[in-house]
């Protein structure tokens, strides 16, 4: 079984943002979508930015790599565009007692 962690009180994350969590090797970006809780691996598969320092756009759940403009889906980890071509990591998220609890492994 993959470890849990609390990331916050589910009130400390609203829809439309977001928090970085540094939890050994990768670091993972948590985003409220709409009210849906999403979590990936914080790396552009194409060049290693951090993709928390990129446009988050709430209406599509993606976010944009800011060194290339690369757009990856927040639910699937996969890019939607070039230069990126690999998908990044996702991870399982819920909520437990009013806490976020993200599955890391």
């Amino acid at each position: 079984m993959s470890p849990v962690i609390d990331i916050c009180s589910l009130e400390e994350l609203p829809p439309g943002e977001h928090r970085l969590v540094e939890w050994e090797d990768p670091e993972v970006g948590v985003f409220n979508c709409k009210g849906e809780l999403l979590a990936i691996e914080d790396r552009c598969s194409h060049d290693d930015g951090s993709l928390l320092e990129g446009e988050v756009d709430t209406d599509t759940c993606t976010v944009e790599c800011p060194r290339h403009g690369s757009v990856f889906e927040l639910r699937t980890g996969k890019p939607v565009n070039l230069p990126a071509y690999v998908p990044v990591d996702t991870f399982p998220v819920s909520v437990e007692g009013g806490v976020i609890q993200l599955e890391v492994d």
